[in-house]
């Protein structure tokens, strides 16, 4: 009875399926033969034997739960930084991150001199991605990607793009595309990029003829290409808290797209000192569990954005970025 139980959940969560048949998958194949020169063959291999992944389907779907009147009282609107930073900074990650600046201490300071990122943003995205390389994703892309791409969920155009990329990628850069595994939103390597980010910022930075995220020397000039490309501004600040009036903050809008004059936020500064940053700040809202915080983000906080379009995620980056300080360039 248990092996059947077993099997069962097994058929459930992995279902393999044949799209070929599929009036989406026979639309992409005829783009990809049209537009790409890919052989029918070839794809129609592909698809042939596609494990349906029912986790990212799930995610991406066309309607999102609700939240019951149980979860709002158990996990109330105050206090999301609380849990969001918990687990994207800690002492074990930071570890971890010095542990790996020093181990590519060499490919840091060469990244540093020619991409003019600093090395501890390039190590705290990282970290926040892929826990220095320990933990890449678990789900098959291609597979990941096709089900996305075809099967029916808010996404699928865009997985659809990301599908061809992959593909065009695999050839590209001689890897079979049926072996690499990623996230549950088709992300690949230690920086977690999307095959679209993967095409246009990966760098072949070790010379040995393709871009494998994979391995930490692509993947940390990678990011660095990515960042710079993106507005990153050599030797500028990044954010800093700031102080104001309460505990909750509600007298400006904040968010990483708003921009002000500092001059015209009033009864709010910089909680240490004088702040060398001159141009137009973001304000950025933490919400704790007893207060927010607050603080003055730079252009730079914006470009971190960029790789992720959470202020939170542009935060935790900052922050690990700050306790992984190493002068090492």
């Amino acid at each position: 009875m248990k092996t059947v139980i077993l099997l069962f959940i097994f058929i459930f969560i992995v279902e393999a399926k044949d799209y070929n048949q599929n009036k989406k998958t026979i639309a992409f194949i005829k783009m990809m033969e049209k537009e790409h020169n890919y052989k029918r063959s070839y794809l129609k291999k592909l698809f042939s034997n596609v494990s349906v992944q029912k986790v990212p389907l799930k995610i991406f779907s066309n309607t999102k739960r609700k939240k019951t009147a149980l979860e709002k009282i158990k996990y109330p609107i105050h206090g999301a930084w609380d849990r969001y930073i918990k687990y994207k900074v800690t002492d074990k990650r930071i570890k971890q991150g010095k542990f790996f600046l020093n181990k590519y201490r060499k490919i840091f300071k060469q990244v540093a001199k020619e991409y003019g990122i600093p090395a501890e943003y390039i190590a705290a995205i990282i970290g926040i991605e892929s826990v220095y390389g320990g933990n890449v994703g678990k789900y098959p892309v291609f597979d990941t990607l096709s089900t996305l791409a075809f099967e029916e969920n808010r996404r699928s155009d865009f997985f659809t793009k990301e599908l061809a990329k992959f593909i065009r990628l695999s050839y590209k850069q001689k890897f079979n595309p049926k072996k690499i595994k990623g996230s549950y939103a088709g992300a690949i390597g230690l920086g977690q990029f999307m095959p679209s980010s993967y095409e246009a910022y990966g760098i072949d930075f070790n010379k040995d003829g393709k871009v494998s995220l994979q391995h930490p020397h692509d993947t940390i000039a990678s990011i660095a290409n990515y960042l710079k490309e993106n507005g990153w501004r050599k030797g500028e600040e990044v954010a800093t808290r700031v102080s104001y009036e309460g505990k909750r903050f509600e007298k400006y809008k904040t968010g990483y797209n708003t921009k002000y004059h500092r001059k015209e936020l009033d009864g709010i500064k910089p909680k240490h000192g004088k702040w060398d940053y001159f141009d137009k700040v973001r304000l950025i809202k933490l919400s704790k569990k007893s207060y927010d915080e607050l603080w003055y983000a730079a252009k730079n906080f914006y470009v971190i954005t960029r790789y992720n379009h959470s202020a939170y995620y542009a935060m935790a980056v900052h922050q690990l970025a700050e306790k992984l300080n190493k002068k090492i360039y």
